[in-house]
């Protein structure tokens, strides 16, 4: 145990998390007060939920689901992806991104990474559009937003999905990321780490009537009530189940917490990019790491990781790596390459060594804590501990 300046024993610094859910009193209020609502689930504070947030976002259609990874899902049946359709994924994300395309019996053709980003390489995913392409998953990682104009010109040919799970709250071009401009579908996660939490949940964004109404109809079982054709003998108790669905719903009560969030989300996202300024002063003159890209002009970052790069390799990587959570500084690594999983290397059959960039990136990749309520104090405490780890 350290000693302090006096001799004392020091009180142990508490364990500092690489993410962590910003939840006050109003939101628990909040939370409760839906419980007391007589619908808890399908109920009138979805639809509120997702009002709300196309409001803030401008987007014309929004749709809530459980999870993530079910929107991400829906997205993937939306697209009408299927049996023989390939879609382009980048490898450096978390594993739902690809995984969604197989959920539909398609195939993830993983492309590689732009070194300067750390998002896909969109002019080399332009160009690996083929005939048998439906979409493409790009990933705005750590929440810097990808650039999707390369993507433009094979728009209406395929899909473009935007897996956003990091980027809500950031903005592209001067317009927040999901809203118009963007792509065909936008795709966010509302898991506690994330800048706005619902415990768990995700939302899909949509300009697409047509789109928003599959999306709708996925998440509940492909069951609906309006446009169907009930015989004679059917009442108001009538509905159809038109495709196949699954069951994605989102609570009354998870959405509380949403709409209780949303309006401190612009400046959680201040917040986490002041967090970033600061890393990026005190480690300016440190040359053995390297820091995460910048937006362009004009761009916000969501600023969901704050993600660094170890020079020396991943055994050097390792070796920071342990010695940070040894001093209580919960970092994490973002991403393993997916393709380097077991389901994907053996059971699928994919190559090791397809994206370079990718496995560049992963062999120095570290993310330092990055949430709202830490403090500059936290900051400080972080890039010593970092120092002490590289100079060791």
């Amino acid at each position: 145990m350290a000693l302090s300046p006096t001799g004392h024993d020091a009180a142990p610094l508490p364990f500092l998390p690489y993410g962590r859910q910003e939840i006050s009193e109003q939101d628990v209020q909040a939370v409760a007060d839906a419980l007391r609502e007589p619908m808890i689930t399908q109920g009138p504070t979805i639809d509120a939920f997702e009002a709300a947030v196309a409001e803030y976002l401008g987007a014309k259609h929004v749709v809530a689901f459980a999870n993530g990874t079910a929107g991400l899902h829906g997205a993937a049946h939306a697209a009408e992806l299927g049996p023989g359709d390939e879609a382009l994924v980048p490898p450096i994300t978390f594993a739902a991104s690809a995984n969604c395309i197989l959920y539909v019996g398609a195939r993830p053709r993983f492309i590689d990474i732009d070194p300067s980003t750390w998002n896909l390489d969109v002019e080399r995913a332009a160009a690996a559009v083929g005939p048998s392409t439906k979409a493409i998953v790009a990933v705005s990682m750590t929440g810097l937003p990808v650039d999707l104009e390369p993507l433009e010109r094979v728009r209406g040919d395929v899909a473009i999905i935007e897996d956003a799970a990091h980027a809500l709250g950031g903005e592209r071009a001067g317009r927040k990321v999901g809203g118009p401009g963007g792509a065909d579908m936008t795709c966010f996660s509302l898991h506690p780490v994330k800048s706005l939490t619902t415990g768990e949940g995700g939302l899909v964004t949509t300009e697409d009537d047509e789109l928003a109404r599959r999306l709708r109809r996925f998440r509940t079982h492909g069951i609906v009530r309006e446009d169907t054709a009930p015989g004679p003998t059917d009442g108001p108790w009538w509905m159809e189940m038109q495709d196949l669905g699954f069951n994605y719903r989102i609570t009354d009560f998870q959405c509380a917490l949403g709409l209780s969030q949303l309006p401190r989300l612009d400046a959680w996202v201040a917040r986490r990019n002041e967090l970033a300024r600061r890393y990026a002063e005190l480690l300016a003159g440190e040359d053995r790491i390297a820091l995460p890209p910048e937006p362009r002009p004009g761009d916000v970052h969501g600023r969901h990781l704050f993600v660094i790069q170890v020079r020396d390799g991943a055994a050097a990587r390792l070796q920071v790596f342990n010695a940070l959570r040894t001093a209580g500084i919960g970092v994490q690594v973002h991403y393993i390459p997916t393709y380097r999983f077991p389901y994907y290397r053996s059971t699928l059959g994919y190559p090791q060594d397809a994206c370079p960039s990718a496995e560049r990136y992963y062999a120095g990749a570290i993310s330092l804590p990055m949430f709202p309520s830490m403090t500059d104090a936290d900051v400080e405490r972080v890039v010593g501990a970092l120092s002490d780890a590289l100079a060791g």
